[in-house]
């Protein structure tokens, strides 16, 4: 879908969820909703941040020539892959605490779905440095350039412009994960729409508040990464922006 339809489904779904909204119990006082929408994208920005940390510190690890580091963070990706993400939240939170540190909610909130989104982001970033041409490293060589220099001008710059549609999905993923941390006790979104349920007995208008509001900010993140997109695609032949 292109940016201007996703742009105007945007601004229906606000229009109806204000108007929706309005004609709830809950219009008296917006700043429940609002905090825990403010919790909500936090975590999401913070993570987003970790995420992308993780992402290029485990995909060129991948990629090392020392087998130590490749079986590292080939280790890390398998295992976050291959585990539910509530699992590893969980055990961030109740099971480390057992050997010792401990963790705030919201930082085990923000390391789990850091660490399990950025497993499938290395794998991304992994295959994107792998699919820049080979020419291309061949002629940073004939340069004369360093193997950190090649990686940063040549290889780098090529492969983020992959990295992009793919990263977009993730962003999408990395936010529908922010809502296990509620599991923990941090009032985001997810947590006030359950506090306020067992409270009010308002089941349906309170889910659907927050269906309108996770919405909104989904596509939010999807107009972003798309925008993003075509400012990469910018002066590359062959590839139109949408």
């Amino acid at each position: 879908m292109s940016i201007p339809a996703l742009t105007a489904v945007l601004i229906a779904t606000l229009t109806l969820g204000l108007i929706y909204f309005q004609r709830t119990p809950f219009a008296a006082n917006p700043e429940v909703f609002l905090d825990g929408a403010l919790v909500t994208l936090q975590i999401l920005g913070v993570s987003a941040v970790l995420t992308l940390v993780i992402a290029f510190a485990a995909g060129l690890g991948r990629l090392s020539p020392w087998w130590p580091i490749r079986w590292l963070c080939t280790a890390y990706v398998e295992v976050f892959r291959g585990t539910s993400a509530l699992v590893q939240l969980f055990w961030l939170f109740y099971v480390l605490p057992l050997f010792g540190p401990t963790i705030a909610p919201f930082t085990a909130g923000v390391l789990g779905v850091s660490l399990n989104v950025g497993a499938y982001a290395a794998v991304v970033v992994q295959a994107s440095v792998r699919a820049v041409p080979r020419d291309q490293r061949e002629a940073a060589i004939a340069l004369n350039l360093s193997p950190f220099n090649r990686m940063r001008r040549i290889i780098l710059p090529q492969a983020v412009r992959m990295m992009i549609p793919p990263f977009g999905n993730l962003a999408i993923q990395l936010f529908k994960l922010t809502a296990l941390v509620s599991f923990i006790g941090i009032s985001d979104l997810t947590y006030t729409a359950y506090q306020l349920n067992q409270t009010t007995y308002r089941t349906v208008e309170v889910f659907t508040i927050i269906l309108f509001m996770y919405f909104a900010i989904g596509l939010s993140i999807t107009i972003g990464m798309k925008l993003l997109e075509r400012r990469f695609a910018r002066g590359v032949a062959g590839v139109s922006a949408r």
